[in-house]
């Protein structure tokens, strides 16, 4: 049962331009805690030529496992995991697509990664200030090559941070304290991709490669695991 705020903030609780007395708006913190409690785990690693992406779906009886994406890909070096509500994932996936391919059109060049993550950041926060809509509850780890890998993280009030590793959803805690204990700078592929693994399965139960997917940034190109080479990650 959901835990109704007291009559106080009743009226700050329902409008999302409106800050409350302590300085507090709490639609955002509640699509944050549609991020840190309603979806499952993703985590993300550099390593010393790329990024691994790694995130944790649950998958109900009968629902095809390939309709089900927690990892996409945005243009040839960018991909990005999602934790949140996914139908807005789906959206602004579309966006970041859209932008990318005008870059492409208009300069003849991909993308800058910080350029989009901004530009996806910059949707975020703007629904954080108009009124009649709801902020966007999804979170997102952004990994791509600028020159340099980079993981990005955007949070629902379009805050940006960049990060050598770090995870979200609900198993963050867990994740996040693994791989704090565990990363190492200038790791190789196949440390990162380990490390990436065990810090899911230190936030989720029972990750098979039914129910796990891993996208791959090397050399400026993204590329998404197959079940196969899922099930061969699962044993290093």
């Amino acid at each position: 049962m959901v835990e109704l705020p007291p009559m106080k903030q009743m009226g700050y609780d329902r409008a999302i331009v409106t800050f409350s007395p302590e300085g507090r708006m709490y639609q955002v913190e509640y699509a944050r805690k549609a991020v840190e409690t309603l979806s499952t785990t993703a985590v993300g690693v550099v390593f010393n030529n790329g990024v691994v992406l790694a995130a944790f779906k649950e998958i109900p009886k009968l629902l095809v496992p390939a309709s089900l994406e927690k990892i996409s890909k945005i243009d040839e070096h960018i991909g990005i995991a999602a934790c949140g509500i996914l139908a807005d994932y789906r959206v602004l996936i579309d966006h970041a697509r859209i932008k990318a391919q005008i870059n492409r059109i208009t300069f003849g060049e991909p993308i800058e990664l910080n350029a989009l993550v901004k530009d996806v950041a910059d949707r975020k926060q703007r629904f954080t200030q108009l009124g009649g809509l709801r902020p966007y509850g999804v979170g997102f780890l952004f990994g791509g090559m600028d020159g340099h890998p980079h993981l990005y993280e955007t949070d629902p009030s379009g805050t940006v941070r960049e990060w050598d590793a770090h995870a979200i959803g609900r198993g963050s805690k867990n994740a996040r304290k693994y791989l704090i204990d565990n990363y190492k700078e200038g790791l190789a592929k196949d440390k990162a991709l380990a490390l990436a693994m065990r810090a899911v399965e230190s936030g989720e139960k029972k990750v098979t490669s039914k129910n796990i997917e891993i996208g791959v940034i090397e050399n400026k190109k993204f590329k998404l695991y197959s079940e196969n080479e899922l099930k061969a990650a699962l044993k290093v």
